[in-house]
């Protein structure tokens, strides 16, 4: 052998026997922080906890769920939940062969080699983890996706991991492959209360699972991977796509021939659920509530607003993994939710929406109306959602999208008291401050194509001048005006809607009837914002409370630029564009909102009882003649809180003062707290209504009496209060 290539092997020995050295000082080292910085204390607590997590389990832990029960604010039942694994759960044998090789093949292909875990997968998770700072991707096998179903939270911590493996390793000892699929497949979650591969089958086919074919089987393989981004209601492309995925490695792998494979993948999927599986708008929107609600207890934070995609991106995810976990548990834990909805109040507004809008009865390809509504009401008192309607009535068993929380539209003028005239009203401005009405070069027109010249504020809201909107909103900035939105969980405010447009309502991503409700009843709040839920608590089982809302107020708008914005709102109403809209014998307050080309009409309002939202439009959005704030949307509000208010006591909104040159100027309202003009008290102020609530009943009495002298003397007494109202104490006071 030649010097040179001793000298060469000499090198070789000396780098290996090195780099042997600086392996065992890594692995000391590591050992020694495995033991001195009390790791291995955990990871023994966790193997324990597994041992006996498995050696406690038998077969029926795998297809036990407790009924989870919604109640409306009477304690009525609204819905049972359950996952009905006890209904549909299949054994091994009665488990499509082709069910078993899609999922092995698209989850862990190794499944049938492993004990538990697949080593290698996990270290392509590791090193994505090390990339990304964190846990981001798999490496669990399918034993290792059981014991987290079954036995673990869906945390992405090195801690859940670990249990994970030891739970996986003690389920391969003591159930057999089979027993462990069959654990899976019925378990998995399918997406929209599904548990199991039959109950998905029986809600997406309504059928058996051993009567679906090889498409229809990989397609519903497809979706518990990620059940949110492969949801065949709102996803079917993703889902499909998926599909195509499976059939490919089921190919590959010499599970199905090519024929089968080309004919599977070019088969077109039909859903088919059964009416039954088909929730309310009531129900949707208290899973919703309760889910993030249960997200909250895990610590989860909602966010509105993001530095980069980056970070969008990695919170979707977090929200998405929690999310599905809260909703298994929803459906799963036996849970009792009490809730603020009001059955009554729902069937009032579902049918004012279903009569008004009963004249249009075009359909699109899968048979839903093609013009829709939603509409929210909150009770003021409490701050709680009592009805929430997301779409028209039809009797059909697809999806229903709930527009009232899930659909968002540009809102038009109705967002101008929120975003433009209240925090104007925070400033220099009063409701007679004087502004102009004029063209502005590069701006917008009004709707009519007249400018008015000077004018008063309230004015200029009540006829929803554009100009003006436009102007205040360049004086407030459109970052600050935008900025109490936020404070008020508008969820799709983005970077590009810090412009002048959007005191028009030209939002980028539009507000959902959800969100406008809860901003105009913050504006009947005295500017205290209270997040929207129906939840009121939930309890375990046993009654035990598992959590419970306070309705916390957040301070938004000032009280005095919230009160003098209902008193402009109640102009809106008696003079301007909503001019005949109120609800009779009872001050109301709102605003109409139409977007361009009469794509979206929106009217929002409130009752010292209610605040109510009303949007109607097209899902796809198109232009509808008549279809303006004041028309469809106006009509269904009005006569919705006629009905929601019938009965109750005439109460006034709460009152304000503001100077006007040295003289206080008073705006009507429920209590009379102030001195509010020269030669005009809180007394004065309180007898006046007091009379005129006397005068109410008398002419009340006059339409009841059949003696026509008996109605002469009420007719008399109603005359002489009135008398005393307009004749005397109105000398001298400003009132508006």
């Amino acid at each position: 052998m030649s010097r040179k290539k001793k000298k060469k092997k000499y090198r070789v020995f000396w780098f290996f026997a090195k780099l042997q050295f600086v392996l065992m000082l890594l692995v000391a080292a590591a050992l020694g922080y495995y033991y001195y910085g009390g790791y291995a204390v955990q990871v023994q607590k966790m193997k324990a906890e597994a041992v006996r997590f498995v050696r406690g389990s038998t077969e029926a832990t795998f297809c036990v769920a407790q009924t989870s029960v919604v109640y409306d604010k009477d304690g009525n039942t609204i819905s049972t939940l359950k996952g009905e694994k006890d209904v549909y759960y299949l054994p091994y044998e009665d488990i499509p062969s082709d069910a078993c090789a899609a999922i092995v093949s698209i989850e862990d292909k190794k499944f049938y080699q492993h004990n538990g875990i697949d080593y290698r997968a996990i270290f392509r998770a590791a090193r994505a983890a090390i990339e990304n700072g964190e846990v981001t991707q798999g490496g669990s096998t399918i034993t290792q996706q059981l014991a987290r179903t079954i036995f673990l939270t869906q945390d992405r911590t090195w801690q859940r991991k670990v249990e994970e493996m030891f739970i996986a390793t003690e389920l391969e000892k003591k159930y057999s492959k089979n027993k462990i699929l069959e654990f899976y497949l019925n378990n998995i979650y399918f997406g929209n209360g599904y548990y199991g591969i039959q109950a998905a089958s029986r809600g997406y086919f309504n059928a058996d699972v051993n009567d679906l074919d090889l498409s229809q089987i990989a397609f519903l393989c497809a979706i518990p991977n990620n059940p949110t981004l492969h949801d065949p209601l709102t996803n079917m492309q993703n889902t499909l796509g998926r599909r195509d995925r499976i059939l490919l490695n089921m190919y590959e792998d010499g599970k199905i021939s090519k024929g089968a494979y080309l004919m599977a993948k070019s088969e077109e999927i039909t859903l088919n659920r059964p009416e039954h599986t088909k929730n309310n708008y009531v129900e949707t929107y208290t899973y919703y509530c309760a889910i993030r609600l249960l997200m909250e207890r895990e610590g989860f934070v909602f966010q509105t607003e993001f530095k980069n995609d980056e970070e969008k991106s990695l919170y979707d995810t977090r929200y998405s993994d929690l999310y599905a976990e809260c909703q298994k548990k929803l459906f799963t834990a036996g849970y009792r939710i009490y809730t603020s909805m009001d059955l009554k109040l729902q069937e009032l507004l579902q049918k004012t929406i279903d009569e008004k809008l009963s004249g249009f009865t075009d359909v699109n390809e899968e048979g839903v109306f093609k013009l829709q509504g939603a509409g929210v009401c909150i009770e003021n008192e409490t701050g709680y959602v009592r009805a929430i309607v997301g779409g028209r009535s039809q009797d059909f068993a697809g999806y229903t999208l709930n527009r009232a929380y899930q659909s968002y539209r540009q809102p038009g003028s109705a967002i101008k008291p929120i975003l433009v005239y209240t925090p104007a009203l925070e400033q220099e401005y009063t409701p007679d401050s004087i502004v102009v009405d004029e063209p502005i070069e590069e701006g917008p027109s009004n709707a009519d194509g007249s400018y008015s010249g000077e004018m008063t504020l309230r004015s200029a809201l009540a006829r929803s001048k554009n100009t003006i909107a436009w102007k205040l909103l360049e004086e407030i900035t459109p970052k600050k005006g935008l900025s109490y939105l936020k404070a008020m969980k508008f969820s799709r405010i983005a970077d590009e809607d810090e412009r002048l447009t959007s005191a028009l309502g030209g939002l980028t991503n539009g507000v959902s009837p959800v969100e406008l409700t809860a901003a105009y009843a913050t504006l009947e709040n005295d500017g205290k914002y209270r997040a929207p839920t129906c939840i009121i608590k939930i309890t375990d089982a046993d009654g035990n409370e598992i959590l419970s809302t306070s309705q916390e107020e957040t301070n938004i708008y000032k009280t005095t630029a919230a009160r003098m914005a209902t008193n402009m709102l109640v102009t809106a109403i008696t003079e301007g564009t909503g001019r005949g809209l109120g609800v009779t014998g009872m001050p109301s307050a709102g605003k109409t909102g139409t977007t361009n080309d009469n794509k979206d009409g929106w009217f929002a309002g409130y009752t010292r009882y209610y605040t109510t939202s009303v949007w109607v439009g097209y899902d796809m959005p198109r232009e509808l003649n008549n279809l303006y704030g004041g028309s469809y949307p106006a009509q269904i509000w009005k006569d919705a809180m006629e009905a929601l208010v019938e009965g109750s006591e005439h109460e006034r909104f709460e009152t304000t003062t503001e100077i006007v040159n040295g003289d206080e100027k008073y705006y009507p309202g429920r209590d009379g707290s102030e001195v509010l003009s020269p030669g005009y008290t809180v007394q004065n102020y309180r007898d006046d209504h007091a009379l005129a609530d006397r005068i109410e009943a008398l002419i009340a009495q006059i339409a009841q009496e059949t003696d026509r002298g008996q109605q002469e003397a009420y007719y008399e007494q109603a005359k002489a209060l009135a008398e005393q109202i307009y004749g005397q104490t109105l000398k001298g006071a400003q009132r508006r």
